[in-house]
């Protein structure tokens, strides 16, 4: 709970976060200077980068404070298995 890990789908890099609400997914590099936000902190709707402490929100990927946000993907639960959206379909999480 509360942690995110990073998978490629495709060619996207996508950093999958596991919270009290369900399964988030964002684009898994912070736009400022390539922080890995999946190795970030999470507290409640938010991950914040563990390279310089930029904040993103978890459910749409928009920047908390004065910064770009990042790329949301829709995540889907099906028969135990993690489906994201990357394009036009889901795709199965690698």
């Amino acid at each position: 709970m509360l942690e995110g890990r990073t998978v490629t789908v495709g060619a996207h890099r996508i950093a999958v976060f596991r919270t009290h609400e369900g399964f988030h997914a964002l684009a898994a590099v912070c736009p400022h200077r390539g922080g890995p936000l999946a190795d970030g902190i999470v507290t409640g709707s938010c991950v914040t980068c563990p390279l310089h402490n930029r904040r993103f929100d978890l459910r749409t990927g928009a920047g908390i404070g004065d910064h770009p946000g990042v790329m949301p993907y829709e995540v889907a639960e099906r028969g135990g298995e993690l489906w994201l959206r990357t394009t036009d379909a889901l795709q199965e999480a690698a």
